[in-house]
C-alpha cells in the first residue's frame, strides 16, 4: 500500500466538479418538484374544491416548468461557488496541517 497526500486542490477544477454535481442534483430535484407542482395545479384545486373550473389556468404549469429549469441552474451556480470556496479553504488549512492522506494500491 502506498500513501499519498493531497496537499493542494485545483480551485477551478474542484469548483467545476462541484458545479456539475450540483447541476445533476438540481435537475433531479427540479423534475420532482416541477411534476408535483404541475400535478397539484391541474388536479389539486379541483380535488380540494370539488369543482373542476378552479383547475383551469396555466400558472402552476408555468411555475413547474420554471422549477425544472431553475433548480439545475441555481444548484449548479451554488455548487460552483461553494466548490471554489471549499477548495480555497482546504488549501489554506492543508498548508498548516499537511493535507489529507489516502492509501492507494496498484491493481494488475
Amino acid at each position: 500500500m502506498n500513501k499519498l497526500r493531497i496537499k493542494k486542490l485545483g480551485v477551478l477544477s474542484f469548483a467545476k466538479m462541484q458545479g456539475v454535481m450540483g447541476l445533476v442534483i438540481g435537475l433531479l430535484i427540479g423534475i420532482i418538484y416541477g411534476v408535483i407542482i404541475i400535478l397539484y395545479s391541474l388536479l389539486g384545486a379541483s380535488l380540494v374544491s370539488g369543482d373542476a373550473r378552479f383547475a383551469v389556468g396555466g400558472g402552476g404549469v408555468v411555475i413547474g416548468i420554471v422549477a425544472m429549469a431553475g433548480f439545475p441552474i441555481m444548484y449548479g451556480i451554488i455548487g460552483f461557488i461553494g466548490g471554489a470556496i471549499g477548495a480555497l479553504i482546504y488549501n489554506v488549512f492543508a498548508g498548516f496541517v499537511g493535507g489529507v492522506e489516502i492509501e492507494v494500491e496498484n491493481v494488475y
